[in-house]
């Protein structure tokens, strides 16, 4: 088969995965931002450090 005749289309991007193994277990995560979310990731990453600050 020719490369030519053939098209792939991708609508939706694959989120994110981190696959960690522990011991005998397998951790499998996927990360999922929202596109309509106004807040950076630093943003989100100072807000949480400030709340934890908070709960100390």
């Amino acid at each position: 088969m020719n490369k030519a005749d053939t098209t792939t289309i991708t609508t939706r991007q694959e989120a994110p995965r981190l696959i960690r193994r522990i011991g005998t277990t397998t951790y499998e995560v996927s990360i999922h931002f929202s596109d309509t979310s106004k807040e950076t990731m630093a943003d989100k990453i100072k807000r949480l450090i400030e709340q934890d600050i908070q709960l100390v």
